[in-house]
């Protein structure tokens, strides 16, 4: 990499040194939106630091990227054919962690849910457009290899690269956005071992294929991580206020885009951000957007089941209120934000690979810890519309069903 050309100060993790073509790259207009998008979208209601952007994020995610590439390195050369070829892995890798949000649209999953389009679709049409084109030329890098890398199609040639951009534990994204969200909500919990983890990761052989893992010595570090995952799951990002307001936003965004279609061409798209959204809503007139203006809470919160294995009692309730008060009760069963927690776990596949004096194994095998944690969790809520039922009677319901659930277990 040539001499740094700006060093940005972040909070979290200090100078974040930056190239020439880095800084041309985040000049443009796609990347300096990010700068108008939250990260936590509506969180800050609740936890009111909770400023802070998808663009600083960006910042985050290609410094963590830097400390875990610099460490695997370090340790024994890495999965690197050569120097060049290093340079290459490691351009590639900073450029698709800078961009790996440039899909989203404001408050993110609401817009997703509303307009029905995942940002992953809107990344593609942004890399196609002339200036982004042109970044990416100028750094060298073919956007077919950024996406490729965020989005997984096509089908990425290297796993440890895709894993660190956009991987299902040990991404760089997920290393970042911990250590970011924890620090602006205050959220004591959602801090881990970052120095022991980043220190202790290795690329191993896993049938025949590269693989990201920790080294044995760093196994409380990995459960440090994981608990801190789940910690800012259950204490932020299903805060039950924070997912009520999210569902008003979403009936507010049907009221200011009445046809979510009118969105699709992308520099529509990249014209809506958190402030564009503001105003319309200021404008508006339906009771969901007065409701966000004055802080005004719609639904109240009956009952929730977190990170719940048996949904029997959840079950119970839900019918229970359905009968009494019909259509004003609202599911909050987050199929969008379904995770198996706190490392992702399906069926038969590896979460993470660790090094143990009895080989490489699976995290679950390795840490008692984790292994506890894994699996389906499942984090269900439920919410009755203030105006259309009685709350109070509706808690009564739901109290007297899961406390006549414990007493049969």
């Amino acid at each position: 990499m040539s001499i740094s050309a700006k060093r940005i100060f972040d909070p979290v993790h200090h100078f974040i040194e930056l190239d020439a073509s880095e800084v041309a790259l985040l000049d443009t207009r796609p990347m300096q939106r990010l700068r108008r998008l939250r990260q936590l979208g509506l969180a800050y209601l609740v936890f009111p630091a909770a400023e802070h952007s998808r663009f600083s994020h960006a910042l985050g995610a290609l410094a963590m990227g830097e400390r875990v590439f610099a460490a695997l390195r370090g340790h024994d050369g890495g999965p690197f054919a050569d120097e060049r070829d290093y340079h290459a892995q490691r351009r590639l890798l900073r450029v698709s962690l800078l961009l790996h949000d440039i899909g989203h649209g404001p408050f993110s999953h609401a817009c997703e849910a509303v307009l029905g389009v995942r940002h992953e679709a809107r990344t593609r049409a942004i890399l196609a457009l002339g200036e982004m084109r042109a970044a990416l030329e100028a750094l060298e890098v073919d956007p077919r290899e950024v996406l490729s890398l965020v989005t997984g199609d096509p089908p990425p040639q290297n796993a440890v690269l895709k894993e660190l951009v956009s991987g299902p534990n040990l991404d760089a994204d997920r290393m970042d956005y911990l250590q970011r969200d924890a620090y602006f909500t205050g959220v004591a919990g959602g801090r881990y071992d970052v120095d022991q983890l980043v220190g202790s990761l290795r690329v191993f052989d896993v049938r025949g294929q590269p693989v990201l893992g920790v080294d044995g010595r760093g196994i409380v570090a990995l459960e440090s991580f994981v608990l801190a995952r789940y910690m800012m799951f259950a204490t932020v990002y299903f805060h039950h206020t924070t997912r009520m307001f999210e569902r008003v936003l979403q009936e507010a965004l049907r009221e200011i885009w009445p046809d979510p279609r009118s969105l699709d061409p992308i520099e529509t798209f990249l014209e809506w951000d958190d402030a564009r959204v503001f105003e319309a809503l200021r404008r508006a007139r339906g009771e969901a957007a007065s409701a966000l203006r004055e802080r005004r809470k719609l639904y109240g919160l009956a009952v929730e089941f977190n990170a719940e294995r048996d949904l029997s009692a959840y079950d119970a309730c839900l019918l229970a209120l359905r009968k009494r008060f019909g259509d004003a009760i609202w599911a909050d069963e987050q199929h969008q934000l379904m995770h198996r927690l706190p490392l992702l776990h399906e069926g038969d596949a590896a979460t993470v690979p660790v090094q143990t004096h009895a080989g490489v194994v699976d995290a679950t095998r390795a840490s008692d810890v984790i292994a506890k944690l894994s699996g389906p969790a499942y984090w269900r809520k439920i919410f009755v519309r203030r105006n259309a039922a009685d709350l109070d009677e509706a808690r009564r319901l739901c109290r007297a069903i899961v406390e006549g659930s414990a007493r049969r277990q």
